[in-house]
């Protein structure tokens, strides 16, 4: 069967009207010394490779690892200390203002707001009952010295009467009345307290000033949660109206101011003590825009 095929072969090449094709180029023959340079070239690249593979996975050595956490450090520090430094500079300028808008609570009278000197309940029955009693006995003298002048009564028990009388109202002169006794009249002691109430509201009146005293210093509740108390809802809402002092018509009303004076001037000696820790602070760290600068004198 080889044979026929071969046979066949050959007479299919002999035949009349057969054509030869060109076929492709054969394949080069690599040169060898090309080959042994790419080798070269391509060994020289993985030994760089695993040079630089086992480099990368060798761990750093302690000098330059904490040059690294260092920069690293320093890098997230700065963002932080700016954000710290905007915070302080914002909170010594709130208690900067606080400070400057509240000084007046220093001048603060005690003795004048307190009253102390105020009469009492009891001086003021006291002084009431003498009164009366005066006037009771001005009284029955007058009307002992008019019955005489009709005639129902002698004329002599008249004249007692009218002497009375005159005695009478001569003991109630304040010149006269100082003489037999220390005590003050019911007169005295109303005057004294319209004059101690006068003096409190005039004393208000300056501490209050144009912007109003109270309800600034409102500001200060977080150095001191007694000045939120509901009972200071109104002298608050009275300052902030520019109408406080002539609200004060009572003493209540002005120990109820006292009272808010007092813990007002506790926060503020607390704000006063927080400004001077920040402004401690800020020249610790250097942050000359927070510190306060003493203002130049002239």
């Amino acid at each position: 069967m080889a044979e026929q095929t071969a046979q066949n072969l050959t007479d299919d090449a002999n035949a009349p009207g057969a054509v030869l094709r060109q076929g492709r180029a054969a394949d080069p023959v690599p040169d060898a010394a090309g080959s042994a340079l790419n080798a070269a070239q391509r060994t020289a690249a993985l030994q760089a490779s695993e040079a630089a593979r086992a480099e990368s996975d060798r761990p750093p050595e302690p000098d330059e690892q904490e040059a690294g956490d260092d920069q690293e450090n320093e890098a997230e520090r700065e963002p932080q200390g700016d954000i710290e430094k905007a915070l302080a500079e914002s909170k010594q300028r709130k208690l900067r203002l606080m400070l400057r808008q509240c000084d007046r609570v220093l001048l603060m009278d005690f003795d004048l707001l307190s009253m102390s000197d105020w009469p009492t309940n009891y001086q003021m029955a006291a002084a009431r009952r003498s009164r009366d009693l005066w006037v009771f006995s001005a009284l029955v003298a007058a009307t002992i010295f008019l019955s005489g002048l009709t005639g129902f009564i002698p004329a002599w028990i008249a004249g007692g009467g009218f002497g009375a009388f005159v005695i009478i109202l001569l003991l109630g002169v304040p010149i006269i009345r100082r003489i037999y006794t220390e005590k003050p009249s019911y007169l005295d002691l109303v005057v004294k307290r319209q004059r101690l109430l006068r003096d409190a509201r005039k004393h208000v009146e300056h501490l209050e000033g144009k912007e109003g005293l109270v309800w600034q210093c409102a500001r200060m509740a977080e150095y001191n949660p007694a000045l939120k108390h509901p009972r200071f809802s109104d002298i608050i809402r009275l300052s902030e109206q520019r109408v406080l002092a002539r609200q004060l018509v009572r003493r209540e009303y002005v120990r109820l101011y006292l009272i808010y004076m007092l813990e007002a001037e506790k926060a503020y000696s607390r704000v006063q003590q927080a400004f001077f820790d920040g402004n401690q602070e800020a020249i610790d760290k250097g942050w000359q825009s927070v510190a306060a600068v003493p203002a130049e004198r002239t």
